[in-house]
């Protein structure tokens, strides 16, 4: 046994050598540079907690803090035919689907769902970024319009979170062909007298935006978050002039009639449960996990009676108990004033 490599020299490196950290640990934010930790921003759905930047959030990630208990199934989408055009730039086109599966773990740049938000059965569509921009190809038309029909089939409201660079390109004039798809799609749940609401996020820009990301019957849109159909960079560009502060912006286009309202990302829960219970004519939300109490001559239990009401003379001949008096006759706090005034009286004597 040698001593000096089989002790010695494994305990020098043990105290030189480099330890590995995750390299996931920390996300710097693109707008202020804050370095923060990813169990934070987890917490806070990927909101910078220095400067509210609103960062991109998956599909999965955006429905697990969306629905009740973060529970909900996935609506199957057909799929459609791989590479049809037998695209190649750089790469193959399937080799582009295969590296975005790889990195993202999803199948396609959609993901639909169907759920229930406070206890309202809604259907639920989310484009994801990180898959080849969002781009909508004849996957995402497929998703939109399965989301539609399912939609119509159970009833339930349309809620559709878009985000995407606009058409793929890979798929020349057939990602096109959603456009008119899709607003085929959603006309099908104005038919049906369905609630269609769109919450857009950063971006949606391009083809997206000209067709099923503006035909909702409510517009939602996360803070700062770029909306449009050309760049503001191509329009500079096109026009030759300084485009105005926050031209294209979420809070630009509410103050130019084209949104309904900025919801922050922490609200946008609440704010849907509100929309979809107002438009398919629901009560409004009842906070908690219980029914609401019943009010009337049927309640199975009488609400709490206040001190002064339990502490009156029974009302009633007989009744034995306050309980029983109420059951008796309904004693209100002016009806108990008097007869505890009586009473006194009678003392008094």
């Amino acid at each position: 046994m040698n001593w000096i490599s089989n002790y010695v020299r494994p305990k020098i490196n043990s105290l030189f050598s480099r330890r590995e950290v995750p390299e996931n640990l920390w996300t710097k934010c693109s707008e202020c540079g804050t370095m923060l930790f990813h169990r934070e921003l987890a917490d806070n759905l990927m909101v910078c907690t220095n400067c509210d930047h609103h960062m991109a959030i998956t599909p999965r990630e955006r429905f697990a803090s969306l629905f009740d208990g973060g529970v909900y199934t996935e609506v199957k989408v057909p799929a459609p035919v791989t590479d049809p055009l037998h695209f190649k730039d750089q790469k193959r086109y399937p080799d582009r689907m295969k590296a975005a599966q790889k990195s993202t773990g999803e199948e396609e740049a959609m993901l639909v769902a169907e759920g229930e938000i406070g206890r309202t059965p809604i259907v639920a569509a989310a484009q994801d970024f990180s898959f080849m921009g969002g781009s909508m190809g004849m996957y995402v038309g497929n998703a939109i319009i399965a989301a539609a029909q399912r939609a119509v089939k159970l009833k339930r409201p349309l809620v559709l979170f878009s985000a995407a660079g606009g058409a793929r390109m890979q798929e020349g004039i057939l990602s096109l062909m959603q456009m008119p798809r899709t607003t085929v799609a959603v006309q099908m749940l104005k038919e049906a007298g369905l609630p269609y609401i769109v919450v857009l996020t950063h971006p949606t820009t391009g083809g997206v935006t000209a067709s099923y990301a503006m035909l909702g019957d409510v517009h939602i849109a996360e803070p700062n978050a770029l909306i449009c159909f050309a760049g503001p960079r191509v329009i500079e560009q096109t026009i030759r002039e300084k485009l105005p502060e926050g031209f294209q912006r979420a809070e630009y286009l509410l103050d130019h009639g084209m949104l309904d309202r900025v919801t922050h990302r922490s609200q946008m829960r609440a704010e849907l449960i509100t929309l979809t219970r107002m438009l398919t004519g629901l009560p409004p939300e009842v906070k908690g996990d219980l029914p609401p109490p019943s009010i009337g001559p049927d309640a199975e239990t009488a609400p709490e009676l206040p001190a002064a009401v339990e502490n009156a003379e029974p009302a009633k001949a007989g009744a034995k108990t306050a309980g029983d008096a109420a059951a008796a006759k309904p004693v209100t706090a002016k009806s108990a004033k008097p007869a505890a005034d009586a009473k006194d009286k009678g003392t008094a004597k």
